[in-house]
Parts: C-alpha cells; structure tokens; sequence
C-alpha cells in the first residue's frame, strides 16, 4: 500500500485536472450558447417565434403546410407596416403608411393599364389554344394526317402545355416576382408560335403546339395573383377576376372564326395572324410594372444598400429561405400540395375540370353538329361560337349585379352577408343548371328539322353557366387562399387542363357512337352530379376552412397582422411618426 501522504498527493493532482477539465468544459459550454443565442436570433428573424410549435407534430403535408403558410405570410406582414423589432443588426425594410410604390397604393390608371394588360396577355394565351381549330383539315391535307385522334393534338397537346406550366410559373412568380416571369414566357410564347407557321413537318408542328402551351400557361396561372397584388379590397378584386375569366372564354372563341376563313388561303397564315396579334401584346407587356411586393421590396433594399453602403438592409422576401431543396419541397410542390390536401382546391378542381373539359370538347363537337348536319363550312361553323362569347358578356352584368345586391346588403348589415361562401357562390349556384339546360338544348335541337338558329342560341346559356361557374369558384379559392393566390389558381388551371386535353379526344368517336342528343345528354347528366358541389360549399364551407391548415394559419396570422396594425396606428396617434428610409418603413430585426 501507498504511504498516506502519497496518496493526498495523488489526489490534489488528481482534482486539480478534474478543475481545469470542468473550466474547459464551461467555456465550450459557455461559447455554444453563445452560438445558439446567435442562431434564434436569426431564426427568429426568418421564421418568427411560432413556427417551431406549430409545425412540430402532425403529418408530415399539414407540418410543410404550415411552415409554407407561416413563412409567406410573415413576409406579408413585413411588406406592410409592423410592430418595429429591435434585434440588431438586420434592418428590413417594409412598406410605410399610403407608399406609393405599394401596389395597393397606385393610382387608378395605373391600375386599369394593369388590368388590360392581363387580359390582353391571356386573350393571347386563350386565342392560342383554339387556333388551329379551323384549319384542322387543311393541315390533314398539307400534313397527309388521316387518323383523326392524330387531329385532335394540336389543340390537346397546346393544353397539356397548360398542365405542366402553372405548376412552375406560378410559385416561381411567388418567389421572383410576376413581370419577369410574365414577359419572358410570353417572348418565348411569340417565338413558337412563328414556328409553327414554319413547321416543315407534322411532328415539329405537334412540338411547337405543346411549346406554345407551356409558355402561353403563365398568364392563365400568374394574372390572378397580378390582380391579388394591386387590390386589397374583395369588391374590386371580384370584378377585375370576372373581366379576366370573360377573357379567358372570348379568346377560344374568337379563334375558329379567324382561322376558318384565313386558313382557305393556307393554313400557316393562321399562325402568322396569331403571330401578329401576339407582337403588338408584347409590346404593351414590356411596359407593365411590378406588382408583386415583396419583389419591390427586394430592388429597394438592393438600392439601399448601394446607395448606404449597408450590408444588412434586406426585403423580408431575402430573409426566406430558398435554394433547390426549397424550390423542390415547398415552392414548386404547393400546388400539388394544395390539390391533395385542401378539400375546396381539390372539389374545384372537379367541377370546373369538368366544365372546361366540355368547353374544348365544342371545337371538335361543333363541326360535326353544324357542318354535317347543317352544311355549314369551316368559317361559318367558327361563327356559332359567338353565342357563347355572348353569353360570357352577359354573365358579366350578373355578376355586377349580384355585387351591387351584395353592397347594399352589407350596408343594411343583412346576416347572410357574414357568410364567406355567400359572397361568391351563388352565381355558382346558378350557372351550374343553365349549363346542364343549354347542354340538352344542344343536343335535343341539332336536327335537320329544327332551324339552325335553335341550337346556336343554346350557346348562351352555356356561356353564361360557363362563365358564372368559373368567377363564382375561382374568386371564392381566392379569397379563401389570398396570398397563395397565383398557386390555387396554378392547381385549377393544371387540373382542367387535364381534362381539356383528354376529353376532346373521345368527342368524334362518342358522337358518332351515342348520337348527337344522347352524347350531349350523356355530358349534362355528368354536369348535373358536378353541380352540387357549390351547394355543398354553401352548407360545409365554413367547416372545411376551418380544418384547413393553410386556412388557419392564414387566418390566424391575419388576425394577428390587424391587430398590430390596429396598435400602431394607436401608437403613432400618441408618439413622433416611425423612422423612415426611402419612403418606407424600416424595422430592426
């Protein structure tokens, strides 16, 4: 055994490394929560405070859900006045009270140029998609195309482009701002067409028809969130909505006319006329600004720090997180995410698949009711289209009138008007049996016996039904989605356009097969069964929101966001005005 004071000896040397192991350890110790404090403060100043707890359970789609929704809200509320936070050393800027580079905030005009400039882009996209619907036997001859499936592509495969375009263009806008996605599709847009006049072949002519598609997708996907961008107010949003969706139904409609009676000279002049027409819309697309305000944002810290010198001023929209695994997991699967989980996405999605499906299947039905039957040719048939581009117009002065109903009743503070699904629906309610009654008129009054003016006047029912459809749906996914605007109406425009693709293939065989009155009944009876679905929204729509995740968190952070506003200006009632930069807000973070 060791000698008693050997054994003290050992021992003091012993603790004294077992001191300075423990002081080495509290400094590491000391520096990591150093690092982590760092790391919530820049958490913080990304996601806010919230997101952890109200991502961190449930399945894995409501978790992304969440975290997509709390994120792009956050960078909503930083876009407008807010609360200053006061975590150094970020500094991001925010739009300030009546700015007028805020969208919301631009004058009238501007606005109006705004307006026109999206309809006059998705007229192009629209007119595109019909285009070659009157030159579809002269491009057999030129092309020596006899199989009649093989006829349908060009306007099936220019709406597959549909499928896959919104899918992309429309987070894409959410991420990069609308313009610069809007103009260089439509460049692209305008170059394909001239090379389908060029197509030296069926095959070549087949992938520049799905090229156009693509490309021409964007405004269709894209212009609803434009319009979300520059009106804040629902009333005036609606009307913007219904002119854009009048847009998108008078452009097919004016096609078969224009290409019925150009394509007797050749049918590649069809596309130079469409050519044409897509020239002089690029031009105006040029001139129309930014809306989008997180973008704005973004270009004004850049001068900022230009003009400053300061490295840490920065638009919420930079505080994102992206990359390609953001691109791959949030951005660019929202869409799909929404079809999926989001009930009133995916039952509009049905019902208005259902409705454009029909719409398309009238290029390829029409010919056959009104040439064979009647005797009419290419070009004279194409005018029996003007009957649904008039019932569209009409379902335009509807829906004022319903507004104006609206109003009034909000003023005398009627109980229903508390009910979301009650200030879109209706019209939905409506539309849904003039369609199936102007289908069965179709198809019951097409007969040798039966004067040809009966069954074009049935046209206008449908485009009423059509048209009421359309803007009663598609506003109320809107309102319901505001800042995932562009992305809802990129998952109705994937869906439909599915369906447009595919049903018009099966036109010619059913209504050879079934007769011209039982095919058209055949497609009311299925517009009949789709018709219930604003009715159910009516009853359950408040519960569906409710379960919602996007909708809760949307609704919540909105909630949160009046609030704060409601408290500031309390705040800068009583105390000297909120520092200014440049015209805007700038918070500390």
């Amino acid at each position: 055994m060791l000698p008693l004071p050997d054994v003290q000896e050992l021992l003091a040397k012993g603790t004294d490394k077992i001191e300075q192991s423990v002081s080495a350890t509290e400094q590491k110790l000391s520096s990591i929560r150093e690092e982590m404090d760092s790391l919530k403060v820049d958490l913080y100043a990304r996601f806010g405070k919230t997101s952890k707890a109200r991502t961190s359970s449930g399945p894995k789609h409501v978790q992304l859900d969440a975290v997509d929704a709390e994120q792009r809200y956050k960078i909503k509320e930083e876009d407008n006045p807010s609360p200053i936070q006061s975590v150094p050393p970020k500094v991001v800027i925010s739009f300030g009270h009546g700015d007028p580079e805020n969208p919301y905030n631009w004058s009238t005009g501007r606005k109006i140029f705004v307006l026109a400039v999206g309809i006059v882009s998705v007229v192009n996209s629209t007119f595109g998609s019909s285009l070659p619907s009157g030159a579809i036997d002269y491009l057999a001859e030129y092309f020596h195309v006899t199989s009649q499936a093989q006829l349908v592509l060009p306007i099936s495969l220019f709406l597959v482009g549909y499928v896959f375009g919104p899918i992309v263009f429309a987070p894409l806008s959410e991420s990069y701002g609308r313009r610069i996605i809007m103009v260089v599709t439509f460049v692209f847009f305008t170059i394909f067409t001239m090379a389908c006049a060029l197509a030296p072949n069926w095959p070549f002519f087949l992938i520049f028809r799905l090229l156009c598609g693509i490309t021409a997708s964007s405004p269709i996907a894209v212009v609803g969130g434009v319009y979300a961008d520059i009106y804040n107010d629902p009333l005036i949003r609606g009307r913007a909505m219904a002119f854009f969706m009048a847009a998108t139904t008078c452009g097919p409609q004016l096609a078969p006319i224009i290409s019925g009676f150009i394509s007797v000279v050749s049918w590649r002049w069809t596309f130079w006329v469409g050519l044409i027409i897509a020239g002089i819309s690029l031009a105006f697309l040029f001139f129309m600004p930014e809306t989008y305000g997180p973008t704005i944002l973004q270009r004004r810290a850049e001068r900022m720090r230009k003009e400053t010198g300061n490295p840490n001023i920065f638009a919420p929209i930079e505080l994102e997180k992206k990359g390609a695994r953001q691109m791959m997991t949030i951005t660019l699967t929202r869409p799909i995410r929404m079809i999926l989980f989001e009930a009133i996405v995916l039952f509009t999605c049905i019902y208005v698949s259902i409705a454009y499906a029909i719409f398309y299947l009238f290029f390829q039905a029409y010919p056959l009711i009104f040439e064979s039957t009647y005797g009419f040719n290419t070009g004279t048939a194409g005018l029996a289209f003007l009957a649904i581009a008039v019932g569209a117009f009409l379902s335009l002065a509807i829906f004022m009138y319903w507004d104006s109903v609206l109003v009034r009743a909000k003023k005398t503070n009627a109980p229903w008007t508390l009910i979301e699904e009650y200030r879109r629906l209706p019209l939905a309610c409506l539309g849904g049996p003039l369609y199936v009654i102007s289908l069965l008129w179709l198809g019951w009054s097409s007969n040798v016996k039966v004067h040809w003016i009966v069954p074009i006047l049935s046209g206008i029912p449908f485009g009423i039904g059509f048209m009421l459809i359309f803007m009663a749906l598609l506003n109320y996914v809107t309102d319901a989605y505001e800042i995932f605007a562009a992305s809802a109406m990129a998952a109705t425009s994937a869906c439909r356009s599915i369906f447009g693709a595919v049903l018009p293939i099966a036109a010619k065989p059913m209504y050879k097969s079934l007769g011209i009155a039982w095919a058209s009944s055949l497609l009311a009876f299925l517009s009949l069964g789709m018709s219930i679905i604003p009715f159910a929204f009516i009853r359950y729509g408040d519960r569906i929101r409710s379960n919602s995740k996007f909708c809760q968190e949307l609704r919540e952070r909105k909630r949160r966001y009046e609030e704060e506003q409601e408290r500031e200006l309390e705040d800068s009632a009583a105390s000297s005005p909120k520092q200014k930069a440049d015209g805007g807000c700038v918070d500390a973070v």
